[in-house]
């Protein structure tokens, strides 16, 4: 069992930048692939970044590929999603996932999921 605790949401205007963190309990983080995913009201929840389980290997999605960075210290159990050049179409709530599977992409590969941090961009 692994519980996730997302943080660093919050109110931010066109153009800036969020650091997200993702803390997870238990000692077998890295032993996890972590993603983050995110959901719009009213929208499916979408993928946005993996890493593996060293965090030698990272995907993006093209909505946020080239301004988003994932990251991980397996020593302190959390994972970072950098997110900078923010757009109002990023608002949304902004999860964490830990997966078995390496690379995973679907919402449906991830065994254990944060209860989501809100992140709000303004005009």
């Amino acid at each position: 069992q692994v519980q996730l605790v997302e943080s660093g949401g919050g109110l931010v205007q066109a153009g800036g930048s969020l650091s997200l963190s993702c803390v997870a309990s238990g000692r077998s983080f890295s032993t996890y692939v972590m993603g983050w995913f995110r959901q719009a009201p009213g929208k499916e929840r979408e993928f946005l970044a993996v890493i593996n389980w060293s965090g030698g290997h990272t995907d993006y999605s093209d909505s946020v590929k080239g301004r988003s960075t994932i990251s991980r210290d397996n020593a302190e159990n959390t994972v970072y999603l950098q997110m900078n050049s923010l757009k109002p179409e990023d608002t949304a709530v902004y999860y964490c996932a830990a997966s078995r599977v390496g690379g995973a992409k679907m919402a449906s590969e991830y065994l254990y999921w944060g209860q989501g941090t809100q992140v709000t961009v303004s005009s």
